[in-house]
């Protein structure tokens, strides 16, 4: 059996109106066409399902029963398509954004208040998690979406990818250290020194280590800090030699230009450094592979991505190619 969701669309137009003409109407079709479609659907099912005079146009009982379950059918996928279509336009709801906990306390924040201030209907909520929890609770569907830092390209077979800023790594001590008097450092320069750098929970470990690979002796150990606070303090203290992703001209920006900043400025006054050959940790979001965002989701991403916009991008493009005379020292304090 051929019935198509038209002819019983207008089958249920002409039942409720009694009318051939103003079904017709309703459909921008001439009588003609709305004629044959009835005709054309009782022949399908085989019963005739109006009396048509010259004048009046009625169900037969046939008809009648018919159009009380096909127009009872027909309302409610009408209202399901409303539904979805509502739900599709919605930007209310609750998202969950997963974090790792030096983004947490820095840029995420930022990013969620501009998703506050756009919807106001939109709750987000923040999991602060080691950056490994994050992969994993966005794979299995227990964030919307997480941010990480890595560097790229950064690879994954269950998650999508979408790069926002970049940040170099960079040298951070005291101006007595005596590499504070270089103009430009070369990871061989640090191999020797103790370093203290975040741990694993901030994603950066991996790009200092893989950095740092056949240059540095097995006997130095690498100490990891969970905040940048405290790399910061002991290489304020001469503990060792800080290495940390630093948005070298965040010591100048302004309060608008502290929000493209993912990674803080270290407190107190230290020299920063950018490290050459420069390896960048790039602040991305991920989502799961080949699965649509909630709709309340996709809008909170994309307020994400507008916030790492309005000209960071340009300033990484323009760091990595300035000269080594640029990258002198940045008294933070």
């Amino acid at each position: 059996m051929n019935v198509s969701l038209q002819q019983l669309k207008v089958f249920v137009a002409v039942a409720r109106s009694r009318s051939f003409t103003r079904a017709a109407h309703e459909f921008g079709l001439t009588q003609s066409a709305v004629s044959r479609c009835v005709r054309d659907l009782e022949e399908v099912i085989e019963l005739k399902l109006f009396d048509r005079t010259t004048r009046h146009v009625e169900l037969t009982l046939a008809g009648s029963g018919f159009e009380r379950r096909i127009g009872r059918l027909l309302d409610e996928i009408d209202m399901a398509i409303a539904e979805g279509r509502e739900a599709h336009q919605s930007h209310s709801g609750v998202v969950l954004v997963a974090s790792n906990p030096v983004l947490s306390s820095t840029w995420v924040p930022a990013a969620m208040a501009r998703c506050a201030a756009a919807f106001p209907s939109l709750t987000l909520q923040l999991q602060d998690l080691p950056q490994t929890a994050v992969v994993r609770a966005v794979e299995q569907g227990e964030a919307d979406f997480g941010v990480i830092a890595e560097t790229v390209p950064f690879a994954s077979g269950n998650l999508d990818v979408q790069p926002l800023a970049a940040t170099p790594l960079c040298a951070v001590m005291p101006a007595f250290h005596p590499l504070a008097q270089h103009g430009a450092l070369q990871w061989a320069d640090i191999a020797g020194e103790s370093l203290v750098t975040l741990n694993r929970d901030a994603g950066c470990t991996g790009a200092v280590t893989r950095a740092l690979a056949g240059l540095r002796a097995q006997a130095r150990p690498l100490q990891e800090i969970a905040h940048v606070a405290g790399v910061a303090r002991m290489a304020q203290l001469g503990l060792g030699v800080g290495v940390l992703p630093v948005c070298v001209d965040g010591a100048q920006a302004s309060d608008a230009d502290d929000a493209a900043c993912h990674w803080p400025v270290p407190s107190g006054s230290l020299v920063v450094r950018v490290l050459h050959p420069v390896v960048n940790v790039t602040t991305m979001l991920v989502r799961r592979r080949n699965r649509s965002l909630r709709p309340c989701a996709q809008v909170a991403w994309a307020q994400f991505v507008a916030q790492a916009t309005g000209g960071e991008q340009s300033r990484v493009a323009t760091r990595e190619s300035t000269s080594v005379e640029s990258y002198a020292s940045v008294d933070v304090g």
